[in-house]
């Protein structure tokens, strides 16, 4: 298999190579784009994975608390308000766009690893896609500048 990927390099760096310079130009500028919005969904998605754990342990650590527990109540990222545990067996999860489901701890746990598992197995595949690109974008730049210092001694 190692074979085929790369005669399947080879063959892309072929058909870079029968390329005119503003093609190379464009393919590399287009994937050097590409690579960049993949890895700004890579980092968003590390960051829903991680803000997903958090939620994870926190209704881990709210199962644990009792009836009636006073305590500090999220509003925004940086406003609390002094609250009491109502009932310590349920949660609103929230399952986007401003909509949130009644779910019991286990559930809103379960929720939560299925999202990181979700998450998790898209950040490999688009990891992977990325590093193509990345390779592919390479590549047009090694031509793009073989072809350059093959015109730069003639002119």
């Amino acid at each position: 298999m190692a074979s085929r990927g790369g005669g399947q390099q080879g063959a892309r760096v072929g058909e870079l190579e029968s390329m005119s310079l503003e093609q190379l130009k464009a393919v590399k500028d287009q994937t050097d784009l590409e690579v960049n919005l993949l890895q700004d969904s890579l980092t968003n998605i590390r960051s829903a994975t991680a803000r997903l754990e958090v939620a994870s342990s926190s209704i881990q650590d709210l199962s644990l608390r009792s009836h009636g527990k006073k305590m500090l109540v999220p509003l925004t990222a940086s406003l609390y308000v002094p609250g009491t545990l109502d009932d310590a067996d349920k949660v609103l999860i929230d399952i986007g766009t401003g909509y949130f489901v009644e779910k019991t701890m286990a559930e809103g746990r379960d929720y939560c690893e299925r999202k990181i598992s979700l998450l998790k197995s898209n950040y490999e595949q688009l990891l992977e896609v990325a590093s193509k690109k990345k390779i592919i974008a390479d590549e047009a730049g090694a031509v793009l500048q073989a072809k350059l210092k093959q015109l730069a001694p003639a002119t």
